[in-house]
Order: C-alpha cells, then sequence, then structure tokens
C-alpha cells in the first residue's frame, strides 16, 4: 500500500468516519461511522484516508457489521500491521459519491450554508448544522453578519419549511423572527 496525494480539484470531502482499530491479523480494520445506518460507510467503494502527508484513495473490497462495531477490508491491506498504520485516519468521500435522492429529500450536507428566510422575506441567517431529536431534525441557523443569534428550526418539511431551493441557496420557513 503506497501513500499518495490525491488531486481532489476543489472537490468538498464529507467526512464519515475514522480507522478507530484493528480486527483480525488479515488487514481488516474498525471503524466508527457517522452514517445512518452505521454500516453504510462500507457501501461506498472508495474512500480517501487523510494520512500524514494527504488524502489517499483506496478501494473498499468488503465491509460488515461486526457486534457492535463495523469492520472493512481495504485493497492492499493485507496484514495487521498494514492496517495498524491506518489507525486514527479520517475516512472522507466526495460529494458525488452520494446516492441520487428523490424529489424533496436531502442531504444534510446540502442544506448547510442555505440562507434561510420566513415566508414573509425576514432573513434569519445561514444553516450552520443539523441535528437529531426524537421527533424531527432541527435546524441551526446563526445570523450572516454577527452569528452570535442562534436560531434553532424544526426541520419539518411542509409545515415550518416550505422551499428549499439549493440552485439559489435559500429555504423558506414559516417562522416567526422573534422566537
Amino acid at each position: 500500500m503506497m501513500s499518495v496525494d490525491v488531486p481532489l480539484n476543489d472537490q468538498k470531502l464529507i467526512t464519515l468516519g475514522r480507522v478507530t482499530g484493528l480486527y483480525g491479523v488479515r488487514g481488516w480494520v474498525k471503524v466508527f461511522s457517522d452514517t445512518d445506518p452505521r454500516e453504510g460507510i462500507a457501501d461506498y467503494s472508495e474512500w480517501l484516508l487523510k494520512r500524514q502527508h494527504g488524502w489517499q484513495r483506496i478501494a473498499v473490497e468488503s465491509g460488515r457489521k461486526q457486534g457492535k462495531s463495523i469492520v472493512v477490508k481495504l485493497a492492499g491491506v493485507d496484514d495487521r500491521d498494514q492496517a495498524a498504520t491506518l489507525s486514527g485516519c479520517e475516512i472522507a468521500v466526495t460529494r458525488d459519491q452520494f446516492a441520487t435522492t428523490k424529489p424533496g429529500e436531502y442531504y444534510w450536507i446540502d442544506l448547510e450554508g442555505l440562507k434561510v428566510v420566513t415566508t414573509d422575506g425576514v432573513e434569519l441567517g445561514i444553516v450552520d448544522h443539523l441535528f437529531e431529536t426524537g421527533a424531527n431534525d432541527v435546524l441551526v441557523v446563526r445570523e450572516e453578519e454577527s452569528g452570535a443569534r442562534e436560531r434553532l428550526i424544526p426541520y419539518v418539511p411542509g409545515e415550518v419549511v416550505t422551499e428549499v431551493d439549493l440552485q439559489e441557496r435559500r429555504m423558506i420557513v414559516d417562522w416567526d423572527p422573534e422566537f
């Protein structure tokens, strides 16, 4: 396995997890996954691993749930010593590796950075990030200028979120700007 700097041509990288340890003696690694479902990280045919000298492109040969862990076999990693060199590496993919969504469905990464405007035209800020609750996902919206004010807006399409326009980088919400 050779470490190579990967020219990314300004592609946005999305971090999906990291290598956390070793599994067995044949080069398998344990990974922590931020995907949902967790084992979905193994569905990508190729990862980018953040190594000491840059990003390395590596093919995913196989992966599965193993107890509470996810274990993965990577191309060219054939023994425990090679796998040990990957411990702690971040795992990323490029946005174009994501599956196509149905109309009205969005990846969180696509919503981050959108300008949020009320149905009355009041600008609330920019989507900083999202998080899950038991009932629904929540948008964290920060004021564009100062970033001082933070609003938590439920991501409920058709009720609170009335429109998402990825081309215009805008989301329209039915929300009281004073709340």
